[in-house]
């Protein structure tokens, strides 16, 4: 139990900072949502759709591979470090020259014609983004997870200060008086732009932070490791640009699958969107144990016990992860004052979202068998797989359900890839997971979350006196089966 202890402290510090920098992040979402109609967060969220397919693109799995190659002996001159820096910084250098080249071409096929400031701010954004995200990587490998955590609150602490700046307080002295000083750099016509503004300058900081970490740049370019490194990487661009397809590609299709207008569509993808933001809390805790638990397996499986622990992981990841679904779920008619009220007419599809991630996280900690037998490739087909599974999905339930059939659509996909990922695992890396007992965790999250909304209407509790009814209920049901198992 020592190590899967040592797991959860990387894990809480990761976490720790991941919900109090989300926390800060997550009050953009009400400033955005009571400050901004449907139909402009939904420009917002396309954005960060797409964004999202690039940030994979940018990185060339090379994170993942810097992981499978680094020094540990040698860790004074980390070659696999210098060689997957220089790598990225040169590639994305090459797509920034792209972007300014193509920069009113693409922007009016994306109908921004009259915003082509939109896709260079986000082009330098992800390029930032990238790039940092190989120090973050070392300073993952090497166990400096206060430092990791300390520059990535800083980022978003600065984005929320600057929204704030820029959304609420520039507004309200330009319009007292025009001449003021914010003058110079305020034009209310940015309007939505200053959301863009706000997140390049704090990814721009983040990056000077970082700059003591390019000093392994002298480390210098190995040919024959970036080779292997590609070679092992590459397959993981397919599993990450699948994930993304996964995660993102409904914010995409929405936009031109709905069956209404123009101005409908993006106020209908502006709801999703927000409502999505609803399931944070399990985003968080997956973000954070990904983090933590990808450095451990690898660090970890020469031990004897490595698949033993694995199970045990899975197993404790999945409880933790039905209290969070239960938490959001059973205390909707809170978190729902999260969003403004125009958004709130999409919370249904939060429940679907919620299970849907909790899948995404099982399928993270299944995806390990791939990774320890350098099995990418075979990985990247189920990623693929799930891919169009998503793709397909939202093509034939949009049209017909809205935003409610992407939200199925999301946990379908993620389902099937948990359980394809599971039964590939057994063949080749087989771990005893718990199966039935991890089934029957969920199930119980289910029903407790199904018997809320029924006893509501024969009990005549306060729906938070039955909400933390519930809750306590599901968390003694766990601690006793688990202090059996414990005990057998």
């Amino acid at each position: 139990m020592s190590i899967l202890k040592k797991l959860a402290s990387q894990t809480a510090v990761y976490g720790l900072s991941s919900i109090f920098g989300r926390f800060l992040n997550y009050l953009l979402v009400p400033l955005y949502t009571y400050h901004f109609t449907a139909a402009e967060y939904g420009v917002v969220a396309e954005f960060y759709a797409y964004a999202g397919f690039f940030s994979v693109l940018l990185l060339f799995g090379f994170e993942t591979g810097y992981f499978r190659f680094r020094d540990r002996e040698h860790p004074g001159r980390d070659v696999a470090y210098s060689t997957a820096l220089i790598f990225v910084l040169l590639a994305n250098l090459g797509f920034f020259g792209l972007i300014l080249l193509i920069n009113s071409r693409l922007s009016a096929v994306l109908n921004y014609a009259e915003h082509p400031e939109y896709v260079l701010c986000f082009s330098l954004i992800l390029i930032l983004d990238a790039v940092a995200a190989i120090p973050f990587a070392r300073l993952r490998a090497e166990n400096r997870a206060f430092r990791f955590a300390g520059i990535k609150i800083i980022e978003i602490a600065m984005t929320v200060l600057l929204s704030l700046f820029f959304i609420i307080y520039c507004p309200r002295v330009y319009a007292a008086n025009p001449e003021s000083w914010v003058a110079p750099f305020y034009n209310p016509a940015i309007g939505i732009g200053y959301i863009f503004i706000a997140n390049l300058i704090a990814s721009g900081f983040k990056f000077l932070l970082l700059s003591p970490q390019l000093k392994g740049l002298a480390w210098g370019f190995d040919r024959v490791l970036f080779g292997r490194m590609m070679r092992y990487s590459a397959p993981m661009v397919v599993i990450g640009f699948a994930g993304i397809i996964n995660e993102m590609l409904d914010r995409v299709l929405l936009k031109y699958l709905l069956p209404y207008d123009a101005q409908t569509n993006m106020k209908m993808l502006g709801i999703y969107s927000a409502c999505y933001k609803l399931s944070i809390l399990m985003s968080l805790f997956i973000q954070a144990f990904r983090y933590a638990a990808e450095p451990f397996f690898f660090a970890y499986a020469d031990n004897s016990d490595a698949r033993k622990i694995y199970a045990m992981v899975l197993k404790f990841f999945v409880i933790f992860c039905v209290f969070i679904f239960l938490l959001v779920t059973l205390f909707i008619d809170f978190f729902k004052y999260f969003v403004g009220e125009e958004f709130r007419a999409g919370l249904e599809v939060v429940p679907i979202l919620l299970l849907a991630n909790l899948f995404l996280g099982i399928y993270v900690n299944l995806s390990i068998w791939y990774k320890l037998t350098d099995r990418t490739l075979m990985g990247a087909w189920v990623s693929l797989a799930g891919a169009a599974l998503t793709i397909a999905l939202n093509v034939w339930l949009i049209p017909q359900f809205g935003y409610i059939g992407s939200a199925w659509a999301t946990l379908a996909c993620y389902a099937a890839m948990a359980a394809v990922s599971y039964l590939l695992g057994q063949k080749y890396y087989p771990v005893d997971y718990a199966v039935k007992r991890i089934i029957a965790y969920i199930g119980l999250g289910i029903g407790l979350y199904s018997a809320h909304g029924q006893l509501l209407i024969i009990m005549s509790w306060q729906p938070w006196q039955l909400a933390g009814a519930l809750l306590l209920l599901y968390v003694l049901i766990t601690t006793l089966c688990e202090q059996r198992t414990t005990k057998s």
